[in-house]
């Protein structure tokens, strides 16, 4: 009887810790999982916050990622691979009767008559989806505003192509290894924005796919190339200055600063500006502050 008595305690003993080391186990992988929901949740809030590191993206979801399904398509911060856009329609900004009433401008001797069309911008716009389309509505409409009182400026009111005797002007810097100038070719300004240089030539021509620096009469032949180029330049130089509320005045500073801002041609800043609020009031937005340089 001893010794089965004693059995009995020891089998009581052991279902005894048995019951203990499981429900210690039990307590143990709850805490670790609440501790991963915790986890989890801080990192989902972290990143629906967009709060990620800067070099991940916050994808359309609010999650943190480096991949294209992070840094593509509804990409919200961080170093997307696309433009992140609001739901503006340019089209619907630049009107048929707005844009037939700047080229209406230009006299019927001008070289320019008949070469700008809206056709040719919408058609060039296609490879910007940004433009136009970043920030507010009314950031919007002060970009569109502001690009195209800057092409009704260096146009001359849609009246030109080339610059007004730009054979004459010496438009290379030697110094550009990248984009060596050739030899007999001259990269005065063209097009809606007058684009110059050989720099800019080169580098507009690989991205658009034309032979910048051997043919820049390639952005004078063509209204379609001579918007793309206009729009290239915009988008590399001017977009971001226009759109993060640095102002009218900043975009001149960008386009033509070293020859115009600081008092040298206050006559031409003031022109491009009067075209800014022209074009402001008629889409019906504040031109806003800092308008002169």
């Amino acid at each position: 009887q001893t010794t089965r008595a004693s059995s009995h305690k020891a089998n009581d003993l052991d279902r005894s810790g048995h019951q203990q080391r499981t429900m210690a186990r039990v307590l143990a992988l709850g805490a670790a999982a609440a501790f991963l929901l915790l986890a989890v949740a801080s990192t989902m809030a972290a990143a629906q916050n967009c709060g990620c590191a800067a070099s991940q993206c916050c994808s359309r979801w609010g999650f943190c990622g480096a991949t294209s399904e992070y840094c593509g398509t509804g990409c919200r911060s961080g170093p997307c691979t696309v433009p992140v856009t609001n739901n503006v329609s340019v089209p619907a900004i630049v009107t048929p009767a707005f844009f037939d009433a700047l080229v209406a401008q230009a006299a019927d001797d001008c070289a320019a008559k008949g070469f700008y069309t809206r056709d040719a911008f919408l058609t060039a716009l296609g490879g910007y989806p940004a433009f136009g389309r970043t920030g507010s509505d009314d950031d919007s409409k002060r970009e569109i505003a502001a690009f195209f009182a800057h092409v009704n400026h260096e146009t001359i009111k849609f009246c030109y192509i080339d610059e007004i005797n730009g054979p004459s002007k010496n438009y290379c810097d030697p110094t550009n290894a990248e984009w060596p100038c050739a030899a007999g070719k001259g990269y005065y300004g063209r097009g809606p924005l007058q684009i110059s240089w050989n720099y800019n030539y080169g580098a507009a021509g690989q991205s658009l796919g034309f032979d910048g620096l051997n043919d820049p009469d390639a952005v004078a032949r063509s209204p379609v190339l001579a918007f793309q180029a206009a729009l290239w330049y915009w988008m590399n130089s001017v977009h971001d200055v226009i759109v993060s509320g640095q102002g009218f005045g900043a975009t001149i500073r960008a386009i033509n600063g070293a020859l115009e801002c600081n008092g040298k041609n206050p006559s031409a800043v003031n022109d491009r500006v009067a075209f800014y609020k022209q074009f402001c009031q008629q889409f019906g937005v504040d031109p806003g502050t800092s308008l002169t340089c």
